[in-house]
């Protein structure tokens, strides 16, 4: 059994037991989410597709963690102008392990 989420403007394939990395949420470590944008879901040939949502189904998830991606440093120049701008960011994630698919 699968599905596929949306979840901070990006879609996954999720399946009980499986641990994402979606776009920070802002909730406490350790607490329950239920996602409930739900696009597919599948149990062997059985497949419902929403437009745009599946209706009654809603996928649990557990926050593991936040976490924070490799720095990305972004560097500008300009020749012979001494033109010269070093920026770094780095992507703020949330981890989410998938409880069950419900509905």
């Amino acid at each position: 059994m699968y599905s596929i989420i949306e979840q901070g403007g990006a879609q996954f394939k999720v399946a009980p037991g499986m641990k994402i990395r979606v776009p920070l949420i802002s909730a406490e470590k350790g607490t329950d989410l239920t996602i409930e944008k739900v696009l597919l879901t599948a149990d062997g040939d059985n497949i419902k597709v929403g437009a745009p949502l599946v209706d009654g189904v809603t996928v649990s998830a557990k926050i593991l963690d936040h976490i924070a991606a490799k720095k990305i440093l972004v560097i500008k120049k300009k020749r012979r102008k001494d033109y010269k701008r070093k920026n770094g960011h780095r992507q703020r994630y949330t981890k989410l392990e998938i409880v069950s698919i419900n509905g």
